[in-house]
């Protein structure tokens, strides 16, 4: 199997354990009232289902471009050479006047 397709099912796993977690704290801390809808109302079960699902997407997501990024590489390669720097225009320079030349069309040349 590839890397990254590895990498990605390993990320996705993580992100639905971490919405797990995240919902069965929701539903034990009874935040916004939540563990007395799913328990009391029909259909309460599927609001929870959802909620695990949809936060496993996000979180899977989220877990997936932290490990991708977290994969960069430093471009310090310790090679600490020399660099010519970068001349910087003055204001007066960069605002300077360029002559154009403009024909009158009106009044041809003589």
């Amino acid at each position: 199997m590839p890397t990254l397709i590895s990498l990605y099912i390993r990320q996705t796993i993580i992100g639905f354990i971490l919405s797990f977690v995240f919902v069965a704290l929701l539903l034990h801390f009874n935040v916004a009232n939540l563990w007395h809808l799913v328990t009391h109302v029909s259909g309460g079960w599927l609001a929870a289902v959802l909620l695990f699902l949809f936060n496993g997407i996000v979180f899977s997501g989220v877990q997936f471009g932290i490990a991708v990024m977290s994969m960069a590489r430093d471009e310090n390669d310790g090679s600490r050479g020399r660099r010519q720097p970068e001349r910087v225009r003055g204001l007066a320079e960069a605002l300077a006047p360029i002559p154009v030349l403009v024909r009158d069309r009106r009044h041809p040349p003589r």
